[in-house]
């Protein structure tokens, strides 16, 4: 190993340039992020959520971003169980 630490500008100059395939990702993932935050600022309104043994009011955002997270914890679970039976 080298005795003397690099700067960020020296390892960045040896850093390839990003292939077109990683410029095209990183624009999406942008877009992407843009797209979602415009979603969650407008779907800030109270909603009534029905529990099995109650109610209560939450911004819509939240209730949909809970709604996805149970849904991808269920999808990962699904998954790993089919992978099981193979």
């Amino acid at each position: 190993m080298s005795g003397s630490p690099q700067s960020p500008e020296q390892q960045q100059a040896k850093r390839p340039p990003r292939s077109r395939r990683e410029q095209t990702r990183t624009a999406g993932l942008v877009i992407l992020s843009i797209l979602i935050t415009l979603f969650a600022v407008l779907n800030v309104k109270e909603v009534k959520v029905n529990w099995i043994v109650g109610s209560g009011h939450a911004p819509l955002i939240i209730v949909i971003a809970i709604s996805l997270l149970v849904g991808i914890v269920l999808a990962h679970f699904a998954q790993r169980r089919a992978g099981r039976r193979q």
